[in-house]
């Protein structure tokens, strides 16, 4: 008999599970019938940019630590150790980044859709093309993200699958679609609250009923389960130092750094100093809640590490473990059952309606404004509605792509940022570090960088050999130790193989910096084989002096030459034109230009 067939909720269990979607649902309502009633698409797609930074930065949280990382990392730990856990390395540069150089830069902009941005650097066609490829990683991702609470309910509760999947749609869409960002927002908020609470009680339990701390380090320990930091710099490696702390750090700036979702709560903060705090404030919940994961995995693997107990996690795939050992450890314990899978449709609906909001940001802001300028607050405020409501419902059809999957879905979560978030973090990135970068350049580099992420990423999938081979999990506790001339004879096998397939058994936590400098590299050598930007041709506001900051031992006259840096004095007239340009365009309010502040973005001194 399938072990998760004899699980159930109690009353209890459904009753808390209830209160959340209604929780939900009601700070939709009532920011739908509250305030301004979202009648603007100020208030529905940027909250009126009247938030505090504690809750943007909550929902920064939610919108990341998705039901995927729930489900997901405790499963990676169980089956290959705590390498995993050094992602949180990358956290570090993953944010100081964004907050000191994408938040400045869009924020100053005055922007709605990150991707106004490439329109004021490159060309509308440069923009058009970024937002349709943010739209292709949303939809696939909002899938992934749909289906795996979906799963969770299904495998505790009996409810039908592809119901679950209905249900956490609607609800979502319902919300978003009702409350715009706000409501948005604020339900993030309560529902990072019970993500916590839901894994802390899992972990509390799991502990105690194994045997204690003590018990389960033990386990641990002797099982192989505790990593060092491992050093390969093989970048076929499923999980090394290299690739969790380089790797991850384009990542995670992909994330935090260009993503519409992300940048949307910057954008709706009060002030750029309130959305630079909110990324700071960002970085010890991240680690709380990557430290809450992990230990869930441990605490699994100490529980069924031995031979009387891994029979009841042995055929289950990674998707399920976590819930089956969730429901193991707490049939008992009427309501924290429900806690739990509250837990996990916390995270997801977060995420999802993160997207469902972005996604309607950016098909009106990108895709229909600029051919219908004449459009009406109310007019748009109700299509802006109306997108958000379509996405959720396309958003499910995806959920059923995602059930055909074989990887686990924090792998397929991982492969997807890193195939279409990559390159749109390079196109970012040339725009914003490299003056010389042109409009055919921007579009050669995010055409290659997709092309690249996509021959890998499809070529792993159908070589199977992604990321390198699978660690074993060990059945017993105490690991097994191979002789040294079974260890050799196994290394000269893989590495022959993975000369063949070198690309295709790339792990997937360098997808995104591959693809990113794919886009780099080619979008500079295009720009200047058709001729390369001049300084006087870019919009001001448009360019972070990363060049010339780095060069600040070069002579000022040269720097001016290499275009890393701008006179102060110069172009007055003409940023002021730019700024009364962007103001009637309504991308940017006027900017005011007086002797004293005769000073551009392009000036390494602004920052």
């Amino acid at each position: 008999m399938d072990p998760l067939e004899r699980m159930h909720f109690t009353t209890i269990d459904y009753v808390i599970f209830a209160l959340l979607l209604v929780a939900s649902m009601g700070i939709g309502l009532y920011y739908a019938l509250s305030g301004g009633r979202q009648r603007t698409t100020q208030e529905f797609l940027l909250a009126d940019r009247s938030m505090s930074c504690l809750p943007v930065s909550l929902s920064l949280i939610a919108t990341f630590q998705s039901a995927v990382a729930i489900v997901g990392v405790p499963a990676e730990i169980y089956t290959h150790g705590t390498q995993y856990w050094f992602i949180g390395c990358a956290y570090i540069l993953g944010l100081l980044i964004p907050a000191h150089v994408f938040i400045p830069v869009f924020y100053r902009l005055h922007l709605t859709s990150a991707y106004q941005y490439l329109e004021l650097r490159f060309s509308k066609p440069v923009r058009i093309c970024g937002t349709l490829t943010f739209i292709f990683q949303t939809v696939i991702y909002m899938g992934v993200c749909v289906y795996t609470p979906a799963l969770a309910l299904n495998a505790v509760t009996g409810f039908d699958l592809w119901g679950a999947v209905l249900a956490t749609g609607l609800v979502c869409t319902l919300y978003t679609t009702l409350g715009g960002l706000k409501a948005v927002i604020w339900t993030d908020v309560f529902q990072t609250i019970v993500m916590f609470a839901g894994q802390l009680a899992v972990i509390v339990v799991g502990v105690q009923q194994t045997g204690g701390l003590a018990e389960v380090w033990r386990k641990v320990w002797e099982g192989n389960r505790i990593s060092g930091i491992d050093l390969n710099p093989d970048p076929t490696e499923r999980y090394t130092f290299w690739t969790l702390g380089v790797g991850g750090v384009f990542l995670m700036l992909s994330l935090y750094g260009v993503n519409q979702a992300q940048v949307q709560r910057y954008l709706s903060s009060k002030t750029e100093r309130e959305a630079i705090m909110s990324c700071y404030m960002v970085f010890p919940s991240l680690q709380v809640a990557l430290a809450l994961s992990c230990v869930m995995g441990l605490v699994m693997f100490a529980r069924y590490c031995g031979e009387d107990q891994f029979h009841k996690i042995g055929n289950l795939s990674k998707n399920e473990m976590v819930l089956y050992f969730v429901m193991d450890m707490l049939q008992d314990l009427p309501g924290l059952s429900g806690l739990f899978i509250a837990c996990v449709f916390s995270a997801a609906l977060s995420t999802i309606s993160s997207a469902f909001n972005s996604l309607a940001t950016v098909t009106l802001e990108d895709l229909i404004k600029p051919h219908c300028s004449s459009m009406t607050e109310a007019r748009a405020t109700l299509l802006s509605k109306g997108l958000a409501c379509s996405y959720g419902l396309m958003c499910l059809a995806m959920a059923y792509l995602t059930h055909l999957m074989s990887d686990s879905v924090l792998q397929a979560a991982f492969k997807i940022f890193g195939m279409v978030g990559g390159p749109l973090l390079g196109i970012f990135c040339l725009g914003m570090f490299f003056p010389w970068a042109n409009s055919t350049g921007a579009l050669a580099g995010l055409g290659s960088g997709l092309v690249m992420a996509f021959w890998v990423g499809i070529g792993s999938i159908v070589t199977r050999t992604s990321g390198g081979p699978a660690a074993v999990s060990h059945f017993n506790c105490t690991a097994v130790q191979l002789s040294e001339n079974i260890t050799t004879a196994i290394g000269t096998a893989l590495n022959s193989t993975a000369s063949k397939t070198l690309f295709y058994s790339l792990s997937f936590m360098w997808y995104s910096a591959l693809s990113s400098f794919t886009v780099v590299i080619t979008g500079l050598i295009v720009s200047f084989l058709t001729g390369p930007m001049k300084e006087e041709d870019v919009t001001p506001g448009t360019l972070y002096p990363l060049l010339g900051n780095m060069l600040f031992f070069v002579p000022d006259n040269l720097k001016q030459n290499l275009c890393c840096a701008t006179p102060l004095g110069h172009r007055v007239s003409q940023q002021s034109t730019w700024a009364h340009h962007t103001h009637s365009s309504g991308l940017c309010s006027l900017v005011e230009t007086t002797s004293k502040s005769n000073k551009t973005f392009c000036n390494k001194n602004k920052y």
